[in-house]
């Protein structure tokens, strides 16, 4: 605020390019609220303008320099105030001087590489943002942030020796004996848990079973380190004892949760994220029996989706009633290349360029009896055959 005309001169605003056309995605501030930020992956560009609005028309701004920076900054919570900083890109947008009237800057940052995940916990928080500022001699600097949000993408082949499945037995001896299997050890956001716990010891007679996904925290080393641990889902599986040889079927859908991030292993040394299948027996005494499995959570890339059917017959349908306009491919259907005249080629087979030599001879043997068979019949043949 300007009380007694002190305080900030000028207004920043930063607008990003493609902000009205990109994607956004939610993001938890510390309070357990959810704001929406624009997203980027890992490699893109980051461009935009500046704009600098001086607050009293007619008056003019002395600075020493204007500049705009990418910050990756991770943040501990019990140490407040002490930033880590992995990333930081700055450019000079003006050079020291005085302002007197409302000025546009224009910036980019060309593939800015953003190794990790935007991420919001209870110890810990790594987040991006642009940071504009307007160096002063003898005033404080006008500076002005904007936040955004970065996901990576990961990509797991199906293969039986890179996602294998999950199959253990445990179990107290002479008592209890199951055998639990998940069909998978990695699975995408979106993904679904199938598994099956089988019964094959049963002398404890058992309430219900419940299966839930933990994940845990991991902040700071060495006598310094802090673990939490917050449930994200439980939901009760089974009711009532089971008997020898029963089997309880699992399908847990990861996409109805918004609270599941990706998995972070030791994220620029200072804090890590699992997550945790747990498997839960409760018994009639209220004694409880557990086993927890560790899964990997990945994000997977959004496909874009198909146009449909109905659209895909009305595109064909106009280009029947004006075959020489040319128009847009449908979003995921192929078709084959085609040369600078608009003729379709065989993908393998160059078109034929005029300059060079003919490469059939028997072509041209063919082309040459013909016009000898034309010039040796009657003249009024030769007529035919030429018309």
């Amino acid at each position: 605020m300007n009380f007694f005309g002190f305080g900030p001169s000028a207004d920043l605003d930063i607008v990003l390019d493609d902000q009205l056309s990109r994607k956004t995605a939610l993001l938890k501030t510390e309070d357990g609220k959810k704001l929406s930020h624009l997203l980027y992956l890992d490699g893109e560009d980051l461009s935009g303008k500046l704009h600098l609005h001086l607050k009293k028309p007619g008056s003019r701004l002395e600075h020493l320099g204007i500049k705009i920076e990418v910050f990756g900054q991770i943040e501990m919570y019990y140490d407040r105030g002490n930033f880590h900083t992995f990333l930081q890109l700055s450019r000079e947008l003006a050079r020291p001087g005085e302002l007197l009237q409302h000025t546009t800057y224009n910036f980019s940052f060309p593939k800015v590489e953003k190794p990790y995940e935007s991420y919001t916990g209870a110890n810990v928080k790594l987040r991006y943002f642009l940071r504009a500022t307007v160096v002063r001699r003898l005033s404080t600097d006008i500076v002005k942030e904007k936040e955004f949000v970065v996901h990576t993408l990961s990509s797991y082949p199906p293969h039986e020796t890179i996602n294998s499945s999950i199959k253990m037995e445990v179990g107290i001896e002479d008592s209890l004996h199951i055998e639990f299997e998940y069909n998978k050890s990695k699975y995408h956001l979106r993904d679904v848990i199938v598994g099956k716990i089988y019964f094959l010891l049963v002398r404890v007679k058992i309430r219900h079973m419940e299966l839930g996904i933990i994940k845990r925290e991991t902040t700071g080393a060495g006598q310094n380190t802090f673990n939490e641990n917050e449930t994200i889902v439980k939901y009760e599986i089974m009711d009532g004892s089971p008997v020898k040889g029963e089997s309880i079927p699992i399908r847990l859908f990861l996409g109805a949760y918004d609270e599941l991030t990706t998995t972070m292993k030791d994220v620029n040394k200072r804090f890590s994220v699992r997550y945790y299948l747990n498997l839960v027996l409760v018994d009639e005494e209220e004694r409880r029996y557990f086993k927890q499995q560790e899964i990997i959570l990945w994000r997977k890339g959004e496909r874009e989706k198909r146009q449909p059917f109905q659209a895909q017959l009305q595109q064909q349908y106009k280009q029947m009633q004006n075959p020489n306009v040319r128009l847009e491919t449908p979003v995921g259907e192929r078709v084959s290349p085609t040369n600078q005249e608009g003729f379709d080629t065989i993908p393998g087979i160059e078109p034929e360029d005029e300059n060079e030599e003919n490469l059939n001879p028997l072509l041209e043997e063919n082309d040459e009896k013909e016009k000898d068979e034309v010039e040796a019949s009657p003249p009024h043949l030769q007529k035919l055959r030429k018309e």
